[in-house]
């Protein structure tokens, strides 16, 4: 191994290891905010695309982790930046932590894929920009992923929260 494969490799499980304790971090303060809310959670970690990934999953069918999900992932949104905040309040620095909670995002996450992968058809097919509705930045970078898989490319237009991904000709 030459000197610059070490360092890379060195760095690689320094950030590994940051991640894993911003998970640890992220799983106290969730576990904290289930029993004051009363109720029933497991928390799973994992690493993703260099950012923690942390979700609640619940085996009762998770009915009550709804609460946290709240009308199109408002509630979720909320709590993926206190959580954030608290790894930051530890850590000092910033966090691009990703929560999930019952699932919701994996499904959105699908859903989005799939609508991306659309626009992208109906551009490939008409030759003509597609403007989409507005969407999270969640919701964006999940919609740019599934266009530049299509071979297409795509920007965002627009302000928060009014910000929309356009789908681009080749």
């Amino acid at each position: 191994m030459t000197e610059g494969t070490t360092s890379a490799a060195a760095e690689g499980a320094d950030t590994l290891s940051r991640l894993e304790q911003e998970g640890e971090i992220a799983a106290d303060y969730l576990e904290g905010l289930l029993d004051i809310a009363d109720l029933d959670g497991d928390i799973d970690m994992d690493v993703e695309a260099d950012r923690a990934a942390v979700s609640i999953i619940s085996d009762s069918g998770g009915r009550d982790l709804n609460k946290l999900v709240g009308r199109d992932g408002e509630v979720l949104e909320a709590l993926q930046e206190l959580t954030r905040l608290a790894v930051h309040r530890e850590t000092g620095d910033r966090s691009r932590l990703m929560l999930d909670i019952g699932g919701y995002r994996a499904k959105k996450r699908a859903e989005l894929s799939e609508l991306g992968a659309k626009a992208a058809a109906e551009v490939k097919s008409s030759g003509e920009p597609v403007k989409m509705d507005p969407m999270t930045p969640f919701e964006r970078k999940v919609v740019h992923d599934a266009v530049k898989a299509a071979g297409l490319r795509s920007e965002s237009e627009g302000e928060e929260p009014e910000r929309f991904v356009v789908v681009l000709p080749a």
